[in-house]
């Protein structure tokens, strides 16, 4: 009789794969867990309950992530959009495409010390505007990079057709390429977002410790050996993206398949 392994190896790797965050959850829950205690003294919704205090600016930090990854994806996603347009129609298409690589070739910390003496001048050094500016850098040529493909000879003979046949720039915007580009736009705004959600090194470098989003403050709690605030910070990290996730596959890529 040959026995099915299937069932057991899918079960096996899902298991595995949600340990991590039923793990983040259990130790956010607990307090004064010491070796060789197999079992944390205290298990409930201290850690949480104190963080909506404000106590350890974990709820402020939230905002402030959301509201810096909101800007962020939005400037950068109708920016990027926009410009990609320009960038297909101009001659130097090869040249304009090749320079939106430059912000990747350095490390986000050595990019930002170069950044650094331009956001002192401008005084963006030390505030959230300036995060945003610095984090739209790197989005920004994202989103161009993204939308390059979406500019091509069927679009452009589509956008003729209206103006042959009346049209207008914005009518060519709102009844033929917004319709054609939502999906893509959609999925360029979550993948913004999640770059400036999880962004650490520019955040850390321009916002000296002034702008403390979620992941400066996991770097601090685990620097602190504070594990179960820094648990609490990761299951904060973790629940918009995997919202956004759920979003993405129920709303949007089950429209484009």
């Amino acid at each position: 009789m040959r026995i099915n392994w299937q069932p057991f190896i899918l079960s096996l790797a899902v298991l595995l794969i949600l340990f991590p965050f039923v793990y983040l959850v259990f130790l956010s829950l607990a307090s004064e867990w010491r070796f060789p205690d197999v079992w944390p003294s205290y298990l409930g919704f201290k850690n949480w309950v104190t963080v909506f205090g404000s106590e350890a600016g974990l709820l402020s930090s939230f905002f402030s992530s959301l509201l810096i990854s909101l800007s962020v994806a939005v400037f950068s996603t109708t920016s990027g959009f926009l410009i990609s347009k320009a960038v297909f129609y101009h001659p130097k298409k090869k040249t304009l495409t090749l320079l939106a690589y430059f912000p990747y070739i350095l490390a986000p910390v050595v990019f930002a010390a170069c950044l650094s003496f331009f956001f002192l001048k401008m005084g963006l050094f030390g505030n959230m505007t300036g995060v945003v500016v610095a984090q739209f850098i790197i989005a920004f040529p994202y989103a161009l990079l993204f939308f390059s493909s979406f500019w091509n000879e069927k679009v452009k003979s589509y956008e003729d057709l209206v103006t042959t046949l009346g049209g207008n720039k914005w009518q060519t915007y709102t009844k033929v390429v917004l319709p054609l580009a939502k999906g893509l736009i959609l999925i360029c705004f979550f993948q913004t977002f999640l770059i400036s959600w999880f962004e650490y090194g520019l955040t850390s470098i321009i916002g000296i410790g002034k702008v403390q989003t979620l992941t400066i403050k996991v770097f601090l709690f685990i620097k602190e050996a504070n594990y179960y605030y820094g648990a609490l910070s990761c299951c904060l990290l973790i629940f918009p993206p995997v919202v956004l996730l759920y979003f993405n596959k129920r709303y949007v890529f089950k429209k484009l398949v």
